[in-house]
This record gives C-alpha cells, sequence and structure tokens, in this order.
C-alpha cells in the first residue's frame, strides 16, 4: 500500500528546532505517512506571519489536503494569524502553558525566545568550552589535556564516534574526546597512546561489518579500507581489545546519535 503524503510545517518565533523536535516525535508514530517537512523559524511579527499563513494555505491548496502546523508562537497575536490558516495546527504551548499555570498558580511570562534564552551566561560558556575541546580532540588528534575530558570514545574508523562526540558536546556540554582503533593497535594488542590511564571515561563504539563496508564505500569506494573483509577484521579485533581491557561499548549499526548518546550517558551516570 503506498504511503499517504502530507505537508508539514513547524512554525516558531525562534530558531525551530523546539517545535521541530515535539513534532517529529509525533510523526514518527504514524510509518505509513510520508511528511514533506518546512521549518519556519523567526515568526516574530505579524508580517512574518502572515507571509507563513500565505505558504502554508497554498500548500493546502496544492495538495488538496490541510497542511499540518505545529508552532510554538507566544505571542497571542502572531499565534492567532498562525492558526487562522488552511491547516491542522496544533500550538505546544498553548496545550501546556495553561495547565502549568492553574498547577503552579502563577502566569507565564510569554517572553518571545526565552527557551533559547543564552542569560545563564555559565552554562552557555561550559557548552562553548566543550565543543571548542571536542574539536580540539577528534580522532585521536593529541593527548594534550585528556585529564579535563568527560568522556572519551574509541571504536573502529567511520562507527559514528565524531557525530556522537559533537551532539553531546553542543547538547550537554560534555567534553568528549575520541579515538580510531586501527591495524597497528591490533598488532600491537594495545590501546593507542595512553588511554588505558583513562580507563573510567572510555566508552567504545562497534558497527556491524556490512553496516562499515558500506558507509566506507561511500568515502573510499573500491579500496582495502573498505572491504568487507577488513571491515570484518577490523570490527572483531576492536570488539576484542574492548573486551580484553573491560570497556563497555554499544553497536551503533542501527542506532540515532539521540540514542546512542543517552545511552552512554546513562552508562557512564554523565550528568
Amino acid at each position: 500500500m503506498p504511503k499517504s503524503k502530507r505537508t508539514v510545517f513547524f512554525v516558531s518565533d525562534g530558531t525551530g528546532l523546539t517545535a521541530e523536535a515535539l513534532g517529529h516525535s509525533l510523526l514518527t508514530q504514524f510509518e505509513n505517512v510520508e511528511f514533506r517537512q518546512h521549518r519556519a523559524p523567526f515568526i516574530d511579527s505579524a508580517d512574518k506571519a502572515h507571509a507563513i499563513v500565505a505558504r502554508i494555505n497554498e500548500c493546502s491548496r496544492a495538495d488538496g489536503l490541510r497542511a499540518l502546523v505545529f508552532t510554538t508562537l507566544i505571542d497571542p497575536e502572531v499565534s492567532a494569524i498562525v492558526q487562522a490558516s488552511d491547516a491542522f495546527c496544533m500550538s505546544f504551548f498553548e496545550s501546556f502553558l495553561a495547565p502549568l499555570e492553574a498547577e503552579l498558580g502563577v502566569q507565564s511570562s510569554h517572553t518571545v525566545g526565552r527557551s533559547h534564552d543564552i542569560s545563564d551566561s555559565s552554562n552557555y560558556q561550559k557548552r562553548i568550552e566543550a565543543i571548542n575541546f571536542t574539536l580540539n580532540h577528534d580522532d585521536g588528534i593529541t593527548e594534550h589535556e585528556l585529564e579535563k575530558s568527560d568522556l572519551i570514545l574509541v571504536g573502529v574508523s567511520r562507527c559514528g564516534k565524531t557525530p556522537t562526540s559533537l551532539y553531546m558536546a553542543m547538547q550537554f556540554g560534555l567534553r568528549v574526546a575520541n579515538f580510531p582503533l586501527i591495524p597497528e593497535d591490533f598488532e600491537r594488542g594495545k590501546l593507542p597512546g595512553n588511554l588505558t590511564r583513562y580507563r573510567d571515561k572510555l566508552f567504545g563504539l562497534t558497527i556491524k561489518p556490512e553496516r562499515l563496508n558500506k558507509v566506507r564505500e561511500e568515502r573510499r569506494a573500491g579500496s582495502r579500507y573498505a572491504a568487507l573483509e577488513n571491515c570484518r577484521y577490523e570490527v572483531a579485533e576492536a570488539e576484542k581489545m574492548m573486551q580484553r581491557e573491560g570497556i563497555r561499548w554499544l553497536d551503533s549499526s542501527s542506532k540515532s546519535i539521540e540514542e546512542i548518546s543517552t545511552t552512554i550517558m546513562q552508562e557512564l551516570h554523565l550528568e
């Protein structure tokens, strides 16, 4: 049975990331629908609201079905304009703020952009420092100040270490270093550099050889590096090494970066 198709808009007075994240969590429950998605950030005036409503209405007319609209708009006037569009609208703030106000017995501030406020400068600075640390310690570039890391990821090349490291730095302010496990390490039978000194910070990622083969083929097609036989060898040796060294690991083959990061944080009790 072919999938049905619907157009989705994520409308926000800020970056739109919150609306998109919340909307995605709902849309993933509908596997038989294909969603064409549009993010509309910084809709913080009546003029901008009317402009996005024109786009929404045009999509609804072209599709012959109402567009779906997820919003995190705070300003009542702007929100009312978008709510009046020819679409099925869901306002996350309107859905949750009123019940919270009733429970807490106080009115919310209704401040535009509050969810991305950087007034907590210490927390913001921590995230920036974590990102810089993680970029400077990507792919085993250096062991300098490795004692300041919150986490050190190890695993074969292209198993997901770098994107996971950067996600954890940006989202949670964690200083994450990562080191590749390469054939030379397997021949020596030891972890690279002085990583054994930081055993309590180590966590491993592994991947199914078939998946690794596809990823590496996109990078270096036809090379020994990407060959399935070599992928099987490296993955097997890396898992043996991690087991021998007492390093916990997980398979990243079918997990999202968010799932990988959450699992690691739970395993190592990182906050």
